[in-house]
């Protein structure tokens, strides 16, 4: 392993020690089981995300199904109404989960969520999938955050 490799993994190990479980709620995961939910940093629920700030998410799920692609779709729910989330990397194979997805393994997806300084002051609800081949999801979860500025 070089250098920069081993640099890359310590960070992520240590976002992994300093991020704090966030709580959510399963919104239809009919090809895996999601076991655990990191933001980092999120000290307190719900997260407050403060504009021109990046933020790592991390999700460590069980897949139920084989798939050779994952793909991420992510929503926030204003006033009941899901509004598209652009985010930088759609592929799952290319945040932390190695492809092709076995069953019954443990993955990490790991990616960024950008919050740009155009967005409003509010409160929502982020909705996160990833989908598999047959666009089922692999994981949905949604839970509370509140962008600052």
């Amino acid at each position: 392993m070089d250098v920069r490799t081993g640099f890359i993994v310590l960070l992520c190990l240590m976002g992994f020690t300093c991020a704090n479980p966030v709580k959510f709620l399963d919104c239809g995961s009919s090809s895996g089981k999601v076991a655990l939910v990191d933001i980092n940093p999120c000290p307190s629920q719900p997260c407050q995300l403060r504009k021109g700030q990046s933020y790592s998410v991390n999700v460590t799920f069980n897949s139920a199904v084989e798939s050779q692609t994952s793909t991420a779709v992510v929503h926030g729910i204003i006033a009941g109404v899901p509004i598209p989330f652009p985010i930088p990397i759609e592929d799952g194979c290319k945040s932390g989960i190695q492809c092709p997805i076995q069953k019954q393994q443990k993955y990490n997806y790991m990616t960024a969520l950008p919050v740009k300084t155009e967005y409003p002051a509010i409160k929502l609800v982020v909705e996160w999938e990833l989908r598999d081949d047959h666009k089922q999801d692999l994981f949905c979860i949604r839970f509370p955050v509140q962008i600052v500025s």
